[in-house]
């Protein structure tokens, strides 16, 4: 079990940082593509009741993150500002220091090294809420423990709550290769199950070394045209319809939908999660969703996987603060390995 460190003069020094008026962050004004992203000098974060203020070390990226910036789809804008971001700051992902708490926190003191998920995380503070932060794994160095949260615990609940794998069953994690997908082939790979995994045929091998013991190449190769059949399908990839998947499930298989980046830019993928749900009451397979979740009970299973051995981030490539755009970049252009980590 993960412990908190004995208190330092580098916990005191944690604190005077944070008691500086400014810091540098990724800024955001408008809604668009990584070009409207800047580093600037902006005032620190002010932390509330629950709150615990978090010195950055590193942040990771990932797809949300890229919705946030494009405001896409538009139904998104409803709660997270229409013209532009009501959180100026990028960033979900953290990994740091804790260097204040607010009041009622009881869970970390100044001075613990925590990972999880927060807002604006593209900064050398970040006021992140208690229940969504956890210690972060004794055995991974910074930059690896802030790839774990987002992806990490999304692909947790899509093998083990939403999919119910077991040992021995027949999982295909379609989009293997990426933040998600990389998480899921080790973790249903862990479990027991014969997974095959969907990619690219450049990134075939990335995905064999996590523990994949099949790897379609998604270019030649259909992963739903019958010939093989599986218990769980991981759609991660988000672009196939829901018929062609069933033709690759099992007659009791279980489809589990984790987000989706097609559907038009009005809902995105939630068009294919309302068609789902309307067919599940007449057919004998069974269809899940992930939906954003985030709570640190999650993170502390990933933690206990992650300490047992069992899980490794795959962090393809770090960026500073400056090239946060860049990093960006190479995300929405599918180049990546895993995840990609922005250190501060």
């Amino acid at each position: 079990m993960t412990t908190s460190p004995p208190r330092t003069n580098a916990h005191a020094a944690v604190q005077a940082e944070a008691s500086a008026r400014t810091m540098r962050a990724i800024v955001q004004h408008v809604y668009g593509t990584a070009d409207t992203w800047s580093l600037s000098e902006i005032d620190h974060p002010v932390i509330g009741a629950g709150e615990v203020l978090v010195k950055v070390h590193s942040a990771g990226l990932d797809r949300g993150t890229w919705h946030l910036m494009t405001g896409m789809p538009y139904a998104m804008r409803l709660g997270l500002g229409f013209h532009r971001p009501k959180t100026p700051v990028p960033g979900l992902d953290l990994a740091g220091t804790v260097a204040a708490i607010g009041d009622d926190v009881t869970r970390f003191q100044v001075g613990d090294a925590v990972f999880g998920i927060g807002k604006g995380t593209f900064a050398e503070f970040a006021a992140v809420r208690e229940d969504k932060l956890a210690l972060k794994p004794a055995n991974l160095p910074f930059g690896q423990a802030a790839a774990l949260g987002v992806s990490g615990s999304t692909a947790l609940r899509a093998v083990t709550d939403a999919g119910r794998v077991e040992a021995g069953m027949k999982v295909l994690v379609i989009g293997a290769s990426g933040g998600v997908g990389s998480f899921a082939v080790q973790i249903a790979s862990a479990l027991g199950a014969e997974v095959t995994g969907v990619c690219s045929g450049a990134k075939a091998d990335f995905v064999r070394s996590l523990g994949a013991q099949h790897v379609l190449d998604y270019r030649s190769d259909d992963v739903t045209d019958g010939s093989a059949t599986y218990d769980v399908i991981l759609d991660i990839a988000g672009n196939s319809s829901i018929s062609r998947l069933r033709r690759a499930l099992t007659p009791r298989g279980t489809l589990v939908i984790v987000g989706g980046e097609d559907g038009g830019n009005l809902t995105g993928g939630m068009d294919r999660q309302v068609r789902a749900l309307a067919i599940s009451p007449f057919i004998g397979q069974r269809i899940a969703f992930v939906l954003p979740k985030e709570h640190h009970s999650f993170l502390e299973r990933l933690t206990t996987l992650v300490e047992a051995g069992t899980l490794v981030p795959a962090v393809e490539r770090t960026y500073p603060l400056n090239e946060a755009a860049t990093a960006m970049e190479q995300l929405v252009a599918g180049q990546v390995r895993g995840k990609l980590v922005i250190s501060i």
